[in-house]
């Protein structure tokens, strides 16, 4: 089921599925990001690889092979 870091995802609840079932969703990333929400419009720090908006609730993800620029984050929903 693992696929290294060659996987592809269609949409950010697939990458917080992921991360979630591998167990990395509350690790700390080496370098956290600045993320603005693209729901809201607030700014906040994304220091796990799971991270929420605190103003609106949308859960953004980024798996650890990827977790080296933030364009690579994805948004997976509203408490999702």
């Amino acid at each position: 089921m693992h696929e290294g870091c060659s996987a592809s995802f269609e949409d950010g609840k697939q990458v917080v599925d992921k991360i979630r079932m591998m167990g990395f969703a509350d690790q700390p990333m080496v370098m956290p990001f600045n993320i603005k929400c693209e729901e809201c419009g607030e700014e906040f720090i994304m220091e796990t690889h799971e991270g929420k908006c605190p103003k609106c609730s949308m859960v953004y993800g980024v798996t650890p092979c990827h977790a080296f620029n933030p364009d690579n984050v994805m948004a997976a929903g509203k408490n999702y």
